[in-house]
């Protein structure tokens, strides 16, 4: 390109007449009396933008409401997991069941759980 000449400043139209065509169509076809052709072809399109768009909103809500983040009852490490669901710990890969917004061991049945506690020795004098 030639740095003396002047700027000239174009405009593509091959854009604008094919714009301009489909809103010919458009007049054309409500003018003939199949409006609701147009109306049913732009409801859908609206539908194809506006499903997605609802959807996502909607899945993030129920992650929000779902998605539960505690800490291993045996290891203390804290992770994320589904609500109402089974999980393994990452760190000691002890199974557990999420039960109301909180991680239990998934234990198999007639076992018991119990937890030591430590008492201290104390000398009884005569």
């Amino acid at each position: 390109m030639n740095e003396n000449s002047p700027k000239t400043f174009q405009i593509n139209l091959s854009n604008l007449s094919f714009w301009l065509a489909i809103a010919g169509i458009v007049w054309l076809l409500g003018a003939v009396g199949l409006g609701w052709l147009v109306n049913g072809v732009l409801i859908l399109f609206g539908l194809m933008i506006l499903i997605p768009i609802l959807g996502v909103f909607g899945f993030r809500w129920w992650l929000k409401r779902n998605i539960i983040e505690d800490k291993c009852p045996m290891c203390d490490y804290e992770f994320q997991a589904l609500n109402n669901t089974e999980a393994e710990c990452p760190s000691c890969k002890e199974p557990l069941k999420i039960n109301n917004g909180r991680f239990q061991r998934l234990t198999p049945p007639g076992t018991i759980d119990v937890e030591a506690v430590e008492v201290t020795a104390q000398t009884i004098e005569d």
